[in-house]
């Protein structure tokens, strides 16, 4: 009978495994399995039915609550990371350095989406003209995020 529980015990252990650790149908999936259906097996081929289902109702009880003890949110908290992250990606050109109306070069070609050089700086453009080649003289018609609406002049 000691086999038998250590049996399913390995085979529940297992499906922990594959469950919260390596998941996917992996080795540990089906190792947990086989083991589990070998002691389920056994239970009923070495004792009579009774026993069996016993062991059957038994084995999913405990294999349904150790998941879902192990999901809880509380049992996670005490092993995940906790870190807060409150830095900023710089998300545009230094603050009012670029605005609508000033002018730039197209450093590469704009089609629609480029390099674009103003007041120094360089950044992602965007025309709004369709194509723009490189070594261009653009305009900026609107900041958004880190990239300029751009259009030609001409």
């Amino acid at each position: 009978m000691i086999g038998i529980i250590v049996l399913i015990l390995l085979g529940i252990l297992l499906f922990l495994l594959e469950f919260l650790i390596i998941p996917g149908t992996t080795i540990a999936g089906i190792g947990g399995l086989i083991l589990m259906a070998s002691g389920i097996y056994l239970s009923f081929e070495n004792y009579d039915s009774t026993v069996g289902l016993i062991v059957l109702g038994a084995s999913l009880l405990v294999s349904i609550l150790i998941l879902v003890l192990a999901l809880r949110s509380r049992t996670w908290k005490k092993v995940m990371l906790d870190t807060k992250i409150d830095s900023k990606v710089n998300m545009g050109p230094e603050a009012g350095s670029i605005s609508p109306g000033d002018n730039g070069i197209a450093i590469t070609r704009l089609g629609p989406i480029g390099k674009v050089k103003i007041n120094g700086i360089i950044m992602e453009g965007k025309s709004l003209e369709g194509y723009v080649d490189a070594n261009t003289k653009i305009e900026v018609i609107k900041i958004i995020g880190a990239q300029a609406l751009v259009k030609p002049l001409k």
